[in-house]
């Protein structure tokens, strides 16, 4: 075993067992700060004070110490600060339980000190529900859990800050149940910084959509949740993800063979016995939900997909495009170009500054319509 001290960062159950002298923090509503002793003190009788004592008439018997502030409300339009941590350190775990329209609710995360984030994106896409609907996912990076529980397991390492914030820009106040669990300790000078980028194309004009593209620097490409919306009849997913690395022009270095290969599965995700698309979530990939038309007012099939390259990451030096096809069949034999409502967020590391993001869609552009 390594006699180099252990940072307590890149757990698993073959070293689990060993001590360091990372110190474990946690921020919620009943803690915002994370400090040692924190915990538990909001007083019911500051009902009057916004997110100081939300349940202070549930708990107006007991008094402090009994759950007097388990939640946060986030009005129309307004924009509320998760956690604002002092580093070095890392998040290691996120749990949630937003409601509302998960579209309407952007989740973003900046490092050290920056003025752009390096997470942006609505956070039922983040944690693989951009079908807004809930469905149960369970996976190494991501669990969705009943009844709608969030977590991701990512690891966010920064080293002077990370600051968490939440959007609301749902019509009513949305109520928030949330936990942020992270540890100080010292973060390697090879650690790269974590990033997610939501992308939305609701009419695909040229059959061939960008998950990521404006990605200058060194580090890897980590995974993708995607929502693809089918505007036609037939099998939708014939196309193939492209992965342009460092020099790539015209032409790529990774090229897949089809839209369910990538996703791990195969031939159209179809169980032969019952005729019908097979949902599956495992550790690194899945077909986490199919949206069928009920007869009435949902008219459009919409498929949840995830990827996680955790064990296999795509590696670059310089720079990164990622794009997928959208592509289906049609009579004779023939490929069909489709125009897809897709959206999509990508997840990888790469070293500061990152290239800023293209602008988040408008409200009515995020919509699932």
């Amino acid at each position: 075993m390594s006699t180099t001290p252990f940072n307590g960062l890149d757990l698993n159950l073959g070293n689990l067992c060993r001590l360091s002298d990372a110190r474990t923090r946690s921020i919620s509503p009943e803690n915002f700060t994370g400090e040692p002793g924190g915990g538990g003190r909001a007083d019911p009788k500051d009902k009057d004070t916004p997110n100081a004592a939300n349940a202070a008439g549930s708990a107006r018997e007991l008094g402090k110490g009994w759950k007097v502030n388990p939640f946060v409300l986030i009005n129309p339009g307004e924009t509320f600060t998760l956690a604002d941590i002092a580093g070095p350190g890392a998040i290691q775990h996120i749990w949630m339980t937003p409601t509302g329209n998960w579209r309407y609710t952007i989740l973003r995360i900046y490092w050290d000190d920056e003025t752009e984030p390096s997470v942006e994106c609505p956070v039922g896409d983040f944690f693989g529900m951009g079908c807004g609907e809930f469905a149960p996912l369970s996976s190494l990076a991501v669990c969705v859990n009943p009844g709608s529980a969030f977590n991701c397991y990512w690891t966010m390492p920064f080293r002077k800050r990370c600051r968490v914030t939440m959007q609301s820009l749902n019509a009513e106040p949305m109520r928030l149940y949330y936990q942020i669990d992270y540890t100080l300790t010292r973060v390697p000078d090879d650690v790269a910084y974590f990033h997610a980028q939501f992308r939305r194309t609701p009419c695909n004009p040229t059959s061939d959509y960008t998950i990521i593209d404006g990605v200058e620097g060194r580090g890897h490409y980590v995974g993708v949740c995607m929502v693809w919306g089918v505007r036609n009849n037939g099998w939708w997913g014939e196309g193939e993800i492209k992965f342009f690395i460092d020099d790539d022009t015209d032409y790529p270095t990774i090229c897949g063979t089809g839209v369910e290969d990538y996703f791990c599965g195969s031939y159209n995700f179809e169980n032969k016995e019952e005729k019908r698309y097979q949902p599956f979530t495992t550790p690194y990939a899945g077909l986490v939900q199919v949206v069928k038309p009920d007869g009435l007012y949902k008219t459009q099939q919409r498929f949840g997909l995830y990827r996680w390259h955790i064990v296999d990451p795509i590696r670059f030096t310089k720079k990164l495009r990622v794009t997928i096809q959208d592509l289906g069949w049609r009579s004779e034999g023939r490929y069909l170009a489709q125009h897809s409502d897709i959206a999509s967020v990508a997840f990888w590391y790469q070293t500061e500054p990152h290239k800023k993001f293209p602008p988040l869609p408008e409200r009515d552009e995020l919509e699932n319509i």
